[in-house]
């Protein structure tokens, strides 16, 4: 697959914070839509945690919901 390097990146962590914007960063794209966990590479539940962290980190402001 061609986002095989993008995989390797992600270190994978038991507890995601929404504060941790740096992590957070790696899962959205330029344009600050949240990656798919085909591209990610997390499994279901990974996902949902890293879903539920982006958004609370938007809602605090701590990242945009769409890319200027």
């Amino acid at each position: 697959m061609a986002y095989q390097a993008e995989r390797e990146e992600v270190e994978h962590k038991k507890f995601v914070d929404y504060k941790d914007i740096p992590y957070l960063r790696l899962f959205t794209n330029p344009h600050a839509k949240m990656l798919s966990k085909k591209r990610t590479g997390l499994n279901a539940a990974q996902q949902r945690k890293v879903a539920m962290a982006i958004k609370r980190a938007r809602y605090m402001g701590l990242l945009p919901y769409l890319a200027a």
